[in-house]
C-alpha cells in the first residue's frame, strides 16, 4: 500500500518499436520514462521530466523516431542506463512509497517485465492507478478511449508531442486531476 498519499507519480513510458515485428534478436526496451507528480490537494503538476534510457537489447528504428521524436543521437547525448533511471524514480520521486498512475496497463506491465528480465529492482510501489479505465468508468463510456480521445472528451488541449513520455505524463496528469 502507498504510504504517502499527498502526491501521485504519473508515468508514461516510450519503448523501442518497429512498423512490423521486431528484428531478430531485439526486444522492446524502454527509452524514456516520462514522469511528473500530481499534488492531490492543490492539483499542481510538478517535477515533469523525461528520463532518456539507453536501450540494452534493441536499437531505435526510424519508425520509432518518427513516432516519439527520440533519436539515437539524443540517447547517446542524454541517455542513462535502465538501472539508473529506476534509481531516480525510487529516490527522487519516492517511487516505492507513493501511489502511481499510467494511462492503461501497458506501462505497468512493461516496467515489471523489463525489471524482471534485466534483474533490476522494481522502482514503484504496488498502488497503481489505471487512468484509462478510471476515465471510462467515471464517464460511463462502456469502452476505453485513448489518451488523446480522453483529452478531447474533457476539452483539454493536448500539450507537447503525443508519444513523447515527458509530454504524455503531463497530459495524463491533467486527466487524472480532472477525475479527482
Amino acid at each position: 500500500m502507498a504510504k504517502k498519499l499527498d502526491k501521485i507519480i504519473v508515468i508514461d513510458v516510450e519503448a523501442t518499436c518497429w512498423n512490423s515485428a521486431p528484428p531478430v534478436g531485439m526486444t522492446n526496451d524502454i527509452i524514456e520514462f516520462g514522469i511528473c507528480l500530481l499534488d492531490v490537494h492543490s492539483g499542481e503538476i510538478s517535477d515533469n521530466r523525461g528520463i532518456l534510457v539507453i536501450p540494452e537489447r534493441s536499437e531505435i528504428s526510424e519508425f520509432c523516431t518518427e513516432l516519439t521524436t527520440i533519436t539515437p543521437e539524443m540517447i547517446r547525448r542524454e541517455g542513462i542506463s535502465y538501472k539508473e533511471a529506476c534509481a531516480i524514480i525510487r529516490k527522487e520521486y519516492d517511487g516505492q512509497s507513493r501511489a502511481w498512475a499510467s494511462f492503461g496497463a501497458y506501462d505497468l506491465k512493461h516496467i515489471q517485465r523489463q525489471c524482471s528480465e534485466l534483474g533490476v529492482g522494481y522502482p514503484l510501489g504496488p498502488s497503481h492507478i489505471n487512468v484509462k479505465t478510471l476515465f471510462a468508468l467515471k464517464n460511463k463510456l462502456g469502452h476505453e478511449k485513448g489518451m488523446d480521445g480522453a483529452l478531447q472528451h474533457l476539452q483539454i488541449k493536448l500539450e507537447g508531442t503525443h508519444h513523447r513520455g515527458v509530454d504524455d505524463a503531463r497530459n495524463i496528469a491533467k486527466i487524472l486531476r480532472t477525475l479527482l
